[in-house]
């Protein structure tokens, strides 16, 4: 890319239109994504049912190479990949929002062309997160609790009874609310932007951080409706993502088109 073509892309950037939303924008876009993952379920529950049983196979990877300390991080940190899982729902959404069909071919084939754009390099920016969120918890774990924390065959008393575990707990609680945040402040709209536009990742996560630097409570309220919702999911084994995933996948869809507007130039 030329420094002119750059140029370009950094003032359409700049055009896009931010709109403001408020708590109670929230909780229509909400009532909005409930709405379409009624109006098309099989679709929620197939891309709910993936994310799911990507889950369910972490776990089991963890516990079969004998690291169960990483069961409750991997946990937290595996939301940061339903963005990205959900592309589909936003093709649902959309197609629901211009009343279009739905078929499987359909959804399916806008998900295998919407990975040809900038969404890959959207995921891999995830996926590194991801892995370094990991990191972190490890050296935390370890940090905290020291190389004998393996050894001990009661790790979960010795995380919940001990000043060193409610230490360990505190601080990686702290740490992953602030990544998680973070995540969210550049992959709020971006993914649902990334599938409907045509431009590039970097311009999507810094629209994504001006959406929530323009209606910074609602953002927030968002997001304390998405960490509640995937604690939900946890104490449910997973299971509750087969809902929880398409309501908040579509909802997401209703976020970036009610914050998002056209360019303010050509």
């Amino acid at each position: 890319m030329t420094a002119q073509e750059v140029a370009h892309e950094q003032s359409k950037m700049m055009d896009i239109e931010i709109r403001s939303i408020d708590v109670s924008g929230v909780m229509e876009m909400i009532a909005l994504g409930l709405k379409d993952f009624r109006s098309a379920p099989k679709f929620g529950l197939f891309f709910g049912g993936v994310y799911a049983l990507g889950g369910w196979l972490l776990f089991l990877l963890l516990l079969q190479f004998n690291l169960p300390y990483l069961i409750y991080p991997l946990a937290m940190g595996f939301a940061l990949l339903g963005p990205f899982i959900a592309t589909g729902l936003y093709d649902v959404s959309r197609k629901l929002e211009d009343g279009i069909p739905l078929t499987w071919s359909g959804v399916l084939g806008s998900v295998r062309g919407a990975s040809g754009r900038d969404i890959g390099w959207m995921a891999l920016v995830l996926a590194f997160t991801f892995v370094l969120w990991m990191d972190i918890a490890a050296l935390l774990f370890f940090g905290f609790l020291g190389l004998g924390g393996l050894s001990n065959g009661n790790l979960l008393e010795q995380i919940f009874t001990t000043p060193s575990g409610w230490l360990f707990l505190l601080i990686g609680n702290i740490v992953g609310a602030i990544i998680a945040f973070a995540v969210f402040s550049f992959t709020a709209i971006s993914f649902p932007m990334l599938y409907h536009r045509d431009v590039d990742f970097i311009t999507a996560m810094v629209t994504s951080v001006r959406v929530v630097m323009k209606s910074p409570v609602a953002s927030l309220f968002w997001a304390a409706c998405i960490a509640i919702l995937l604690v939900i999911s946890m104490l449910s084994g997973l299971l509750a993502l087969f809902i929880i995933l398409p309501l908040v996948g579509h909802a997401s869809w209703h976020f970036y088109r009610k914050t998002v507007g056209d360019y303010v130039r050509s």
